[in-house]
């Protein structure tokens, strides 16, 4: 939950009312939200400082990130005041968003705050949401990055394109040496707070890059802003530009930043639009967009899961103290027309709007009941259940549990295990480490890696673990699948084929299985081996599971057992002999 700092007394001032903390703690927690401290009697705080307000909120309400949303929200809870009305002007400027940019951060939105009033506490504030939106919902500028410019220093129309970095020049914010993009990326490369932003655009052919009509750079999103159009006390009108590589938080982010603080424009909560025309699919817009949006909700639905039975019109009465304009469907009396300002983007659903309705009327209030006929009785998946019996029985022979990563490189995937790449395994798009670079599709090397970590130990050593493996499958809807596989491994001087093979055995018989040694002929239910070739196993000692679950079926092969190649071995930095067994779980169910 994100953290907000509000200045005790503007708070106040805002709410008209001093509140004890204990006053305010109740407060919050009837609103849904969490008063984490109070800094007015705390001894570590500087007498320079002004007491505040350390308030936790949902990580999906945007809203309340920054002092003004939490005053505005309150007050709109204890009926103070009205949730209000946005008003977007007609726009007065545009920005041409080029098609170079669409490899890099293709997404462009802005707005214009006009006749802006800032005070030292007020531009704090501002320039506190900016940070609280880029850690939280911008995913450290990844997704959404926000430039602030002081309008009255630049010049439109502008344009959003992608240059290269050496054609990039300009003196950044806070600095007074022009920098090219290229000396940019290596200037800033020490800086601790901007250093982690590089890698976004670092590697890209082309930089983003917002230029006004002189081809001033205004800002090299989603790194810094120019130093020409910073923003100070004395700026009145505020230019909002956001760059993304998301559209639905692209506009998430602006509204939030313009709804804000419209507050304190001329003409309150007003906001003055930007004509965006885009090359990448010729067309024009208009942002931002602050219409509410319609969502339908059924009286009976709020009413149940809130053990509730009002009226249709006092339901709208309620969700109005959270800011939320509903009214009766004219059409249909069973439905409410909920009109959610563009302030809420955590409204998704009904159950959203029916939560709104519990916190409006007070948690305390609702009445207390017992599940009654809804009560449920847990129980395990299959699966698991399978696996927990497999993994008792196996202990109970003398082996220990492990449990390595799920994610190993592609070579401990593949080539030291001597097989070719299936192109079965799922790759990470930007692996951090060359050992975590795909989904294992085997528990085999996990095994190996643990008994190589652990081969100063006393031999024999037998491990093994009961987990999933991954692969791609374009036949589901996730494209990919799950296998739960059991691997077993005996590592010592004398380990044979003779010893997994007495494993396996233990596994089929508690697992009821039956062995058939003529499968061509016998096709009843049961398990059988057939030697085989497999590159991972010393040739000559190496075997095929195969499995029918129903008889008359055609058998699969379900696994392999074996002693492992010298040339897997020494991959793996093992000098003793190992035997091993792997087998996928699945075909019991």
């Amino acid at each position: 939950m994100p953290t907000v700092s509000c200045d005790k007394q503007d708070l106040f001032d805002a709410l008209n009312k001093e509140y004890t903390t204990e006053e305010f703690d109740q407060l919050c927690f009837q609103f849904g939200v969490e008063l984490d401290g109070d800094t007015t009697n705390d001894p570590s705080r500087d007498p320079s400082e002004r007491p505040a307000l350390k308030i936790d909120i949902g990580a999906n309400r945007y809203d309340l990130l920054c002092v003004e949303g939490i005053s505005q929200a309150l007050n709109v809870y204890n009926r103070r005041l009205s949730a209000p009305r946005y008003k977007v002007l007609p726009p007065t400027t545009k920005v041409v968003v080029k098609d170079s940019t669409s490899s890099v951060r293709p997404y462009f939105a802005a707005a214009i705050l006009r006749g802006v009033q800032f005070t030292p506490r007020r531009y704090q504030s501002f320039i506190a949401l900016q940070d609280k939106l880029h850690a939280n919902l911008c995913r450290n500028r990844s997704l959404v990055a926000i430039g602030t410019h002081d309008y009255s220093k630049i010049q439109g129309p502008f344009t959003y394109e992608g240059l290269k970095p050496e054609e990039i020049e300009f003196v950044p914010l806070n600095q007074t040496t022009v920098l090219n993009g290229k000396n940019l990326v290596e200037y800033y490369s020490p800086v601790k707070h901007l250093a982690r932003f590089l890698p976004l655009i670092s590697n890209s052919p082309v930089y983003p890059v917002v230029l006004d009509s002189q081809r001033r750079v205004c800002s090299l999103p989603p790194i810094i802003n120019s130093d020409l159009s910073k923003i100070s006390l004395d700026t009145r009108d505020v230019f909002i530009e956001c760059t993304a590589t998301d559209k639905v938080k692209l506009e998430i982010v602006l509204n939030t930043m313009v709804t804000m603080f419209s507050r304190y424009c001329e003409e309150p909560f007003s906001v003055e639009a930007v004509e965006i025309v885009s090359e990448h699919n010729d067309c024009s817009r208009v942002t931002p967009k602050l219409e509410p949006t319609l969502f339908k909700a059924e009286v009976a639905y709020l009413n149940s899961v809130c053990g509730l039975d009002l009226p249709a019109n006092e339901v709208c009465e309620y969700l109005e103290r959270m800011m939320l304009d509903a009214k009766p469907d004219p059409e249909n009396s069973k439905l409410l027309n909920v009109y959610v300002p563009a302030t809420r983007a955590d409204i998704l659903h009904q159950c959203d709007i029916m939560e709104d309705l519990a916190i409006a009327y007070g948690y305390d209030n609702l009445k207390h009941t017992y599940p009654g006929q809804s009560i449920t009785h847990g129980q395990p998946y299959p699966i698991n259940q399978l696996s927990d019996v497999i993994r008792r029985e196996i202990a109970l022979a003398g082996w220990s549990e492990v449990m390595p990563f799920t994610l190993c490189s592609h070579d401990e995937n593949y080539a030291w295990l001597r097989k070719t790449d299936d192109s079965l395994a799922i790759e990470l798009g930007n692996p951090k480490t060359q050992e975590f670079q795909v989904v294992r599709s085997s528990l085999l090397p996990g095994i190996l890696k643990t008994i190589r970590e652990n081969r100063g130990h006393a031999l024999p050593i037998k491990i093994f673990e009961v987990s999933d493996v991954a692969f791609i499958d374009r036949t589901k809807e996730s494209l990919t699948r799950n296998e739960r596989h059991i691997c077993a491994a005996y590592v010592g001087q004398t380990s044979g084929f003779e010893l997994i093979h007495g494993l396996l055995d233990r596994i089929m018989a508690m697992l009821h299985t039956r062995r058939i040694t003529t499968p061509k002929t016998d096709l009843e239910a049961g398990f059988w081996i057939e030697p085989v070739d497999d590159p991972t196993y010393f040739p000559g000692r190496c075997a095929a599971i195969y499995f029918r679950k129903e008889s008359g079926k055609e058998g699969l092969r379900v696994g392999t057992f074996g002693v492992l190649h010298p040339l897997v071995l020494e991959k793996f930095q093992l000098a003793s002999v190992a035997s091993v067994v792997e087998m996928n779980l699945w075909p019991w169910l």
